[in-house]
C-alpha cells in the first residue's frame, strides 16, 4: 500500500522517507494515484518538482504531500511542505519564466481555503509560495502575516526555494505541527451556492462539498430526511408536501440543489427539478453550470458547444413562474407535470391570490382566476394519480415584493383544499420570523402532520466566519441593542465589519481585505435613491449574470465597485466581500425604524405595514450577503440638499456604532 493512501495526496511521506526514496518511485505513486491519463508533459514536469524539492528539503524536518485535494476548489496544491509551525503550499509553474497574477491569486486561494476550512490549519502560520522555475528573480523575503496568520505568497525560484521554506519555519510562532496528523484532518468546505452547484451537478456528493463540523446543523441530514420522504411517497404511493426552513446562508439551495442532482441520477420515475421565481438566481445558476460544464468536457478532450450544454442544464433548473404556466395552460386537459419531485426554492416568496389574479388576468387573459400561486402549484402536482412530492424551501424574514404571500398561503392551501397530502415540516416554522402564525393550527384536519427537527438549519454557512451573523443582523432589525452588542463581539472574533461616512474609504476597505480570487461587490436597497450624488444609481439595472460571474476584467462584473446589485439582484446568491451602502429609506430615530420611499418631491412615509417590512427584510438580505465580512456606508448627508439631510442618516449611523459596529 502507498504511503500516501489514508491521506488526500497522491503521495505523503516524512521529509526524511521522501528523500531517500528514488525520484522514480515517487514518479510511480503519483502516475498511480491519477485519476486521469498522464501525458509525458506532466511526468516531466513531476520529475522537475521532485528534484527541485529533494534539493530544497535537504536540512529541512517535517512532512511532504503532493497533489494534495481542495475539493471546494476541484483542485490540487502541487506540493505542501510541513516543517515546525508552519504550513508551505507550493504552486510550481515549470519552465515558466514571469509570477502572472492569475498563478499569483491561485496561492492565495489554496493558502485560504486551507486556513478556512481544513481543520488542522486553522490555528497555523501558512506560507504560501509560487515557483516558476526559469524565472530570473524571486522575492527577497516573506511579508507581514494578514489577521489570520496567512502570508502574501512569496515569489521563488528553485534556487531560492530552501531558504524561503527555512525562514518560514524560523518565522512561524506556535505548536509544532505533526504531520501525519494534520495530512488526516478533516476538510469542512463551505463553498458559494455557484460552486456548490457546479459541484453538484458534476456527480460530486452533499458530504464532499459540505461543513461536516457537530456544531453546525449537518445538511446531509436534512438531504436525508427529505429523501426519505421521497422514497416513503414512491413506495406507499402518497402526496407529500416538506418544509425545509433555514436561516440566511443556511443552505436550504444547496439541499434543494442535492435533492435534485440525486433524483436526476435516478430512474427517470422519480426525477425532481428544482424551480425558483428568483430570475437572477435561475440565469446566475443555469450560466454558471454551462459555462463550468462545458470547460470541463473540453478538457476532457470534447468537443462540444456552450448552445447545447445550455440546454441540457435548464431542465435541472427552471424559473417558477414558467412551471406554474405549463400548468395553466393544460387546466382543461388536466395533464399531470413530468416530474413528481418538485423542489420550490424562497417558497414563501409564491404569490398570494390578489397578485396572481391580477397576473393572471392581464397576462394570460383568464378573468376570475381564484387560486393563489401556491394553492395551483399543489393542484397541479396533484393531477399525479398516485405519488407526488412538493419540497419548500423557506426562508425567515425574506419576502422583499408586493404580492409575496408568505409561508401561510402553503399552509392554507393544503388545509382548505388538499387535506389527503401529508405534511413534514420543521418546529421553527412556529417562529414569527417566518411569518407562519400558528402553523400547527393551520394544518388541522390534514392526513398526516409531522414535526422534524432535522428540516431546520440554524446555522449559517454563507458566513462561515462568524456563524451568529444571521442572529446579530435579525436583534439589529428588530431593535434589540443589548442582543445585537453582546452578538457582535462573538461576530468581530473572525468576521471583519466596519462603518463609514466615506464611500471611497468604504471601496478602499473592501479591495484591501479581499485576497486572491476573494469576490467582491456594492450592494444598495432598491429604494435607495438618493445615493446617485456618491454615484450610486440602483435605477441602472445591473446584468446578474455578467455581475456575478464575469472576471476582474470586465466593467460590468461586482469586481469594479460601481454597479450597485440590490436585493433583487443579490438575494439567493453571495460575494466573499460586500460594501452595503445605507441610504434614508430605512433610517433609526428614537421611536424605532421609519420606512420611506423616495419621488420626485422628497421621501414620502410608508404606512402599509407589509411594504414596511419589506423594506426591513430588503436590509436583511443585504446585511446578509456577505461570506467573509462587509463595510457599510452611512452617507453624512447635505444640509444644502433637502433630500439628504444630515439628521437623515446621522442617527442611524449612531445607532449602528453603539451596537458596537467599529467605525474607521
Amino acid at each position: 500500500m502507498r504511503t500516501s493512501a489514508r491521506y488526500p495526496a497522491w503521495y505523503a511521506a516524512p521529509i526524511a522517507e521522501f528523500l531517500t526514496t528514488t525520484a522514480e518511485h515517487v514518479l510511480g505513486d503519483l502516475v498511480g494515484a491519477s485519476q486521469f491519463d498522464v501525458t509525458q508533459s506532466q511526468r516531466d514536469a513531476w520529475i522537475t518538482e521532485i528534484t527541485i524539492l529533494r534539493d530544497a528539503l535537504i536540512d529541512v524536518k517535517g512532512w511532504i504531500f503532493l497533489e494534495f485535494d481542495i475539493p471546494r476548489l476541484g483542485s490540487r496544491v502541487d506540493a505542501i511542505v510541513i516543517t515546525g509551525a508552519a504550513i508551505v503550499p507550493i504552486e510550481f509553474k515549470i519552465g515558466e519564466r514571469e509570477y502572472l497574477s492569475a498563478d499569483y491569486n491561485q496561492a492565495w486561494d489554496y493558502a485560504l481555503d486551507l486556513k478556512n476550512f481544513h481543520a488542522g490549519s486553522h490555528a497555523a502560520a501558512i506560507f504560501p509560495l509560487l515557483l516558476a522555475s526559469e524565472a530570473a528573480r524571486d522575492d527577497e523575503r516573506w511579508g507581514p502575516p494578514h489577521a489570520d496568520g496567512v502570508r502574501p505568497p512569496r515569489r521563488s525560484t528553485a534556487r531560492s526555494l530552501a531558504g524561503a521554506i527555512t525562514e518560514a519555519r524560523l518565522e512561524a510562532n506556535g505548536a509544532q505541527i505533526d504531520g501525519g496528523s494534520w495530512g488526516v484532518a478533516p476538510y469542512q468546505p463551505t463553498p458559494t451556492i455557484i460552486e456548490a452547484a457546479q459541484a453538484l451537478y458534476a456527480r460530486h456528493t452533499v458530504e464532499a462539498i459540505s461543513r461536516s463540523d457537530a456544531g453546525a446543523r449537518n445538511l446531509t441530514v436534512t438531504s436525508r430526511t427529505v429523501e426519505a420522504v421521497i422514497e416513503d411517497a414512491a413506495r406507499e404511493s402518497f402526496k407529500a408536501i416538506v418544509f425545509v426552513t433555514g436561516v440566511p446562508g443556511a443552505g436550504k439551495t444547496l439541499v434543494g440543489l442535492n435533492v435534485a442532482t440525486e433524483r436526476r441520477r435516478s430512474d427517470d420515475a422519480k426525477h425532481a427539478v428544482f424551480l425558483s421565481g428568483n430570475g437572477p438566481l435561475v440565469a446566475v445558476l443555469r450560466e454558471a453550470l454551462t459555462r463550468d460544464e462545458v470547460a470541463r468536457r473540453r478538457a476532457a478532450g470534447e468537443r462540444v458547444r456552450k448552445g447545447v450544454v445550455g440546454q441540457q442544464v435548464k431542465p435541472f433548473i427552471q424559473n417558477v413562474h414558467q412551471f406554474r404556466d405549463d400548468g395553466v395552460r393544460t387546466l382543461e386537459t388536466r395533464e399531470a407535470p413530468h416530474d413528481r419531485v418538485v423542489i420550490f426554492d424562497e417558497a414563501q416568496r409564491a404569490w398570494d391570490l390578489a397578485k396572481t389574479a391580477d397576473f393572471m388576468k392581464r397576462r394570460k387573459g383568464r378573468s376570475g382566476f381564484d387560486r393563489s400561486e401556491p394553492q395551483f402549484l399543489i393542484e397541479y402536482m396533484d393531477r399525479h394519480s398516485d405519488w407526488a412530492v412538493i419540497i419548500c424551501l423557506v426562508g425567515g424574514g425574506q419576502e422583499i415584493n408586493t404580492g409575496e404571500a408568505g409561508i401561510s398561503a402553503w399552509f392554507d392551501a393544503v388545509r382548505e383544499h388538499f387535506p389527503g397530502w401529508r405534511a413534514y415540516l420543521s418546529p421553527e416554522l412556529t417562529d414569527s420570523e417566518y411569518a407562519a402564525g400558528r402553523a400547527l393550527e393551520k394544518l388541522t384536519g390534514v392526513a398526516r402532520v409531522e414535526q422534524n427537527p432535522d428540516l431546520h438549519l440554524a446555522v449559517s454557512m454563507r458566513s462561515f466566519r462568524s456563524e451568529k451573523l444571521s442572529a446579530f443582523v435579525k436583534a439589529l432589525l428588530d431593535l434589540e441593542p443589548d442582543r445585537a452588542r453582546r452578538l457582535l463581539t462573538e461576530v468581530k472574533l473572525r468576521y471583519p465589519i466596519a462603518i463609514t461616512r466615506d464611500l471611497i474609504a468604504a471601496k478602499r476597505w473592501t479591495r484591501e481585505h479581499a485576497r486572491g480570487s476573494e469576490r467582491y461587490g456594492l450592494v444598495a436597497s432598491s429604494g435607495a435613491l438618493r445615493l446617485k450624488p456618491h454615484a450610486v444609481d440602483v435605477r441602472v439595472q445591473i446584468d446578474p449574470v455578467q455581475w456575478f460571474l464575469n472576471d476582474s476584467s470586465d466593467t460590468r462584473s461586482s469586481w469594479y465597485l460601481e454597479d450597485a446589485a440590490t436585493e433583487y439582484q443579490i438575494q439567493g446568491l453571495e460575494l466573499d466581500w460586500i460594501c452595503v451602502t445605507w441610504d434614508a429609506d430605512l433610517r433609526f430615530t428614537s421611536s424605532g425604524w421609519e420606512h420611506r420611499s423616495f419621488n420626485a418631491k422628497g421621501w414620502q412615509k410608508i404606512r402599509a405595514s407589509n411594504r414596511q417590512q419589506y423594506l426591513i427584510n430588503a436590509y436583511r438580505v443585504l446585511l446578509t450577503r456577505a461570506r467573509q465580512g462587509m463595510v457599510i456606508f452611512v452617507p453624512p448627508g447635505d444640509p444644502e440638499d433637502a433630500t439628504r439631510a444630515p439628521e437623515y442618516y446621522n442617527s442611524t449611523y449612531s445607532y449602528l456604532s453603539e451596537v458596537g459596529v467599529p467605525e474607521f
